[in-house]
């Protein structure tokens, strides 16, 4: 293992931040691991910090096969935002972007470089994209530190045969994102997590850091034509570890394991086979996903728990106005589950309340929550 320290933001006289990267291995599928791209995602952090453990023995033995980046805490900028003692780690306070939006999509920029230069070898056309999407990256001008921070973060994994960016949700259950192309390639993880919810969209809205690992190769590929053969080849996973308050050792050293056989059955780690469990969801369209607001000021109250299935016209939540003493009741308008809330229970109008995987499509546009 060697372990590289990138600069970010070193102007005289300005606060500056550093990154940490580990790298093991050499050679052959390329995992790319990052945790807690919203800083104040702690669970992913703790889950990188048993990964690192588990690394350095097994690079120790020898067993691993291919080649392993892993970045326990993608964001030192977010991890230093302090608003009246409370952590912020979602958005940048300077700009107010989300730090998990706007990476550099390059795949309009390869179509250009790739003009003429991609053939019949599937094999040999990866190569090649992977070359100019790491030259595209470099070429990447950032305006501010936050830019230089998702530079670097891109740079090291857009090459990447497997992307692993670990978040969690502010109440959630185990639930995970990724390309439609890669639903096959992911079921395995979602069944070794235990994940609840597997969610496939295709462009999700936003340009978050998994799609701009992902999304070129299916760009490219539409943009080039069955008679050249683009795979996808970098499966780029959003892992939500639950909710920002499941910070537990117990939990992070199963996340932990489940995500190093992962690696595994891919080639890239020497590990006995693991059985691989019933899996407790079955994949589901981000489009299908129905976000519920309050529509009103009040206390929030649950009427459905976490987990939970809920039928169409089924009531989930009340907000009680303590003042009128309104109370207005929230109702899914479509069947899914429950799989993520809100950790607050006051909400002003219009704050996001929860969210139902359901199996039918039914939203378009930007997908994500902000």
């Amino acid at each position: 293992m060697h372990a590289m320290t990138h600069p970010i933001a070193t102007e005289p006289g300005v606060a500056s931040y550093q990154l940490s990267a580990f790298h093991y291995g050499g050679g052959g599928k390329k995992a790319y691991i990052q945790a807690a791209l919203h800083a104040d995602e702690v669970p992913a952090m703790l889950v990188a910090h048993v990964l690192r453990r588990e690394l350095d023995r097994l690079d120790a033995e020898g067993r691993i096969r291919g080649e392993i980046v892993l970045v326990p805490a993608a964001n030192p900028v977010g991890l230093s935002q302090v608003v009246h003692g409370a952590p912020f780690g979602r958005f940048d306070l300077g700009t107010g972007i989300n730090f998990n939006r706007a990476f550099r999509h390059v795949a309009e920029e390869l179509k250009a470089t790739l003009a003429g230069r991609l053939g019949a070898d599937a094999a040999a056309n990866v190569a090649t994209i992977r070359s100019e999407a790491r030259a595209a990256v470099a070429r990447w001008e950032p305006a501010d530190h936050v830019e230089l921070l998702k530079k670097t973060l891109l740079g090291m994994a857009i090459d990447a045969d497997i992307v692993l960016d670990l978040h969690c949700d502010n109440e959630a259950l185990l639930h995970l994102y990724t390309g439609s192309a890669h639903a096959g390639t992911v079921e395995p993880l979602a069944a070794l997590l235990g994940a609840r919810v597997l969610l496939l969209s295709d462009a999700s809205g936003g340009e978050p850091f998994d799609e701009a690992c992902s999304r070129l190769w299916w760009d490219l590929a539409a943009h080039f034509g069955p008679d050249t053969p683009v795979p996808p080849a970098c499966a780029a996973i959003t892992v939500e570890l639950r909710g920002e308050m499941d910070v537990r050792y117990d939990l992070a050293e199963r996340d932990a394991r489940a995500l190093l056989h992962f690696l595994a059955r891919e080639g890239i780690l020497d590990l006995p086979p693991a059985d691989l469990p019933a899996p407790l969801c079955e994949a589901t369209p981000l489009a299908g996903v129905e976000r519920l607001d309050a529509p009103q000021s009040g206390v929030l109250v649950f009427l459905k728990a976490l987990g939970e299935h809920v039928a169409a016209g089924e009531a989930v939540a009340d907000i009680v106005n303590p003042v009128t003493g309104h109370t207005a009741t929230v109702r899914a308008s479509r069947d899914g589950l429950l799989f993520a809330s809100t950790a607050h229970r006051h909400l002003l109008r219009g704050m996001h309340i929860c969210k139902i995987a359901g199996a039918t499509p039914f939203r378009s546009g930007s997908l994500l929550s902000q």
